[in-house]
């Protein structure tokens, strides 16, 4: 029993009046928006933004495009070591949990866990680890104990008793890759694509039992990757795919207009290049430089709090568990 760790689960409402908590990762994407003086502002125009976004890919039946409204809380995944009763818990994951209601009856459709994806561990392995294998490459294990993580977390009894689907998690295509337009063509997902070869964010997410499918939805300008389980056409509803579209358009618009916000639609053929300077800025602060000290701090603290003293024992347990 030394090796045993739990899973715990807490929701925050994300809305105008979001605080981040104590424990919340600084460099998610909606803690990042909430700082600062124009936090407030800032939030409620990227929900604004998501909501015009939702009513867009859901346009039937919808004659003033106001039909829909997002409901989206954060989900904080926390590990805690079983054996020892210690009440610390370290924060592992952090998703978005999204909900599509209908602003006149308040229906409900139960929309798709996972959209933006937070790791302490994957900091550690991107801000830390990686860059000392520049001169030696990339080793085989890289993400390894990372994915088995994350998949035991979908195993566990905390996931499945409170969501009824796998995770989608959608994320900016990789600027190191070419993408094709496909003939495919899906009503809420639009064009697919299709990369020249696998990112080597699509391989560490491959590790966490994730598929990767590449689709540019109606009116955006750029494609996003959508990682998943099973089938992402047929296992989920137009409005919950439209609920994660909406949500994580967003977001990439925000995070990296150069790609999403472009003013020009990606070719047949396409690039992505944050390099780009025909593109708007939305009305939203985001602090990019910041993200990226933030994600080398919370690297180290992962390291030293979490990989240093538990690292092996942790590996021991999620090894186990996949057997």
């Amino acid at each position: 029993m030394t090796n045993e760790w739990v899973f715990s689960i807490g929701t925050t409402r994300f809305d105008e009046d979001y605080t981040p908590s104590s424990n919340s990762r600084g460099t998610t994407n909606f803690a990042n928006l909430a700082r600062g003086e124009d936090r407030q502002q800032n939030l409620r125009n990227a929900v604004t933004m998501m909501n015009t976004r939702v009513n867009q890919l859901l346009h039937w039946d919808n004659p003033r495009g106001d039909r829909y409204e997002l409901e989206l809380d954060i989900v904080s995944v926390d590990l805690h070591r079983a054996s020892t009763g210690d009440e610390a818990a370290f924060p592992v994951i952090e998703v978005l949990d999204v909900d599509v209601v209908e602003t006149a009856t308040g229906a409900r459709t139960e929309g798709i866990v996972g959209n933006n994806f937070s790791s302490y561990i994957r900091d550690y392995d991107f801000s830390v680890r990686l860059p000392g294998y520049q001169a030696t490459g990339v080793p085989s294990d890289f993400g390894d104990l990372h994915g088995q993580v994350f998949q035991r977390f979908l195993e566990s009894d905390e996931y499945r008793e409170r969501f009824s689907q796998p995770p989608v998690i959608c994320i900016s295509v990789s600027t190191s890759r070419t993408y094709t337009r496909l003939t495919n063509h899906h009503p809420i997902l639009g064009a697919e694509y299709a990369a020249d070869a696998l990112s080597l964010t699509d391989q560490y997410f491959g590790k966490m039992g994730l598929t990767v499918r590449y689709f540019m939805p109606p009116g955006s300008v750029a494609p996003l990757a959508f990682y998943h389980h099973g089938d992402l056409l047929n296992d989920y509803s137009f409005i919950a795919l439209a609920g994660t579209v909406a949500t994580m358009e967003t977001f990439q618009k925000i995070y990296r207009p150069e790609i999403y916000n472009a003013n020009t639609a990606a070719a047949q053929v396409y690039r992505p290049s944050l390099g780009y300077e025909n593109y708007s800025l939305p009305q939203v602060t985001y602090d990019r430089v910041e993200r990226t000290q933030l994600a080398t701090t919370q690297g180290k603290f992962t390291e030293m709090s979490l990989m240093k003293p538990y690292g092996d024992v942790l590996e021991q347990w999620a090894t186990k568990q996949s057997a």
